[in-house]
């Protein structure tokens, strides 16, 4: 029986936000470890306030750029050539992640996910500390970093 369009989307979103998701404890320690090798906390408390506070709220930003590429791709794809990469192979999950990866580099996404991240970052400071000011260009930098560590990854499998 052929894959429907509903199917093929929820088997390239539940592959990429498995990909995407981290347990709590690594991703905070990954962002404080990013924090404190770019110099971009003033001291350890803001690391660790920071790192807190970026893992509550991107889980929703991951989960909207992921379906932006899901209705993308079955935009612009053929479900009859999409249908062998959602066969749960390890290699069309790779592709899959680099394709993702690459829609995300785009010029049309930069855009989107800087507005994302500007918006999140006013939502989140308002009426913080002046410490938090910063804490979409942080997450905006953080972001682009995982996603150069997931497309070597993929493109080794």
């Amino acid at each position: 029986m052929p894959m429907t369009a509903d199917a093929a989307r929820a088997h390239i979103t539940e592959l990429l936000l498995a990909r995407t998701a981290q347990d709590e404890d690594r991703r905070q320690e990954a962002l404080r470890e990013y924090l404190d090798v770019t110099q971009a906390a003033t001291d350890a408390s803001a690391a660790e306030a920071l790192a807190g506070m970026i893992p509550a709220l991107m889980p929703q930003l991951y989960a909207k750029w992921i379906g932006m590429f899901a209705d993308r791709l079955l935009e612009t794809v053929p479900l009859t050539q999409l249908e062998p990469l959602c066969d749960g192979s390890a290699a069309n999950a790779a592709a899959l992640t680099l394709a993702y990866v690459m829609f995300l580099e785009s010029a049309r996404m930069e855009q989107q996910i800087d507005a994302d991240l500007a918006a999140l970052g006013a939502g989140v400071a308002e009426g913080q500390s002046p410490k938090l000011d910063n804490l979409a260009d942080l997450a905006a930098s953080y972001i682009r970093a995982r996603l150069g560590v997931l497309a070597g990854k993929a493109k080794k499998q």
